[in-house]
């Protein structure tokens, strides 16, 4: 267990990381104001289950790899961005092609496994969590596998927390959007612009 001070402290930083703009909650907000608040929660949730992968991979200690090899930091950012692109490509075309609301709708398991491959093609999550967690852990409390193990799950709820309020007030103005005149054409091409710009970010960031 956790003494109070640092349980407070990592979960004040968890949800000022969680609140923070970056890849995730961005990728969240853009499918939730194109899909409607449902896509965003789906989204969340394969986002949590690439946490988890995350967290597991710190705990074992995997995590150094990516920080290690610049092949495989490479080769995973390289295809997370690929997969990023392909969205903004399809919601670009969404876009020109002024389909309906209805028309772009996605699966659940389809949602759900975007929100994991937007999580895990990410190697720079990983290695965040490797110099994250471990400056909360405290040796005395015993192996730090299990702490490490806890840390995670309680960001992985700040995330839920955070991500699925994104979720809702990005879903509400996205359904206002599109009940407007030619405003399902603009919401694709905003998102298809946020996805591509994610991509670059991506591309560009360093181990």
């Amino acid at each position: 267990m956790l003494d109070p001070h640092t349980l407070l402290l990592f979960l004040t930083s968890a949800l000022l990381l969680c609140l923070a703009p970056g890849p995730d909650n961005l990728f969240v907000l853009g499918q939730a104001m194109l899909r409607g608040p449902k896509a965003g929660y789906l989204v969340t949730l394969g986002l949590a289950t690439g946490l988890i992968v995350h967290t597991s991979a710190v705990a074992l200690g995997v995590a150094a790899l990516f920080q290690a090899s610049a092949l495989a930091f490479t080769l995973l950012k390289v295809c997370g961005a690929a997969y990023l692109l392909y969205l903004a490509w399809g919601a670009w075309r969404a876009g020109a092609q002024g389909l309906s609301r209805e028309q772009v709708q996605l699966s659940s398991q389809a949602l759900y496994r975007r929100g994991i491959l937007m999580n895990l093609t990410n190697p720079k999550v990983s290695i965040f969590f490797l110099a994250f967690l471990p400056q909360f852990t405290q040796p005395d409390n015993g192996p730090l596998a299990p702490q490490l193990l806890l840390l995670g799950g309680l960001f992985i709820l700040c995330a839920l927390l955070v991500f699925g309020l994104i979720s809702l007030l990005a879903g509400r103005v996205g359904n206002w959007f599109a009940r407007q005149p030619k405003a399902e054409s603009w919401m694709n091409r905003v998102a298809g612009t946020l996805f591509a710009g994610l991509a670059l970010r991506l591309l560009v960031i360093e181990r």
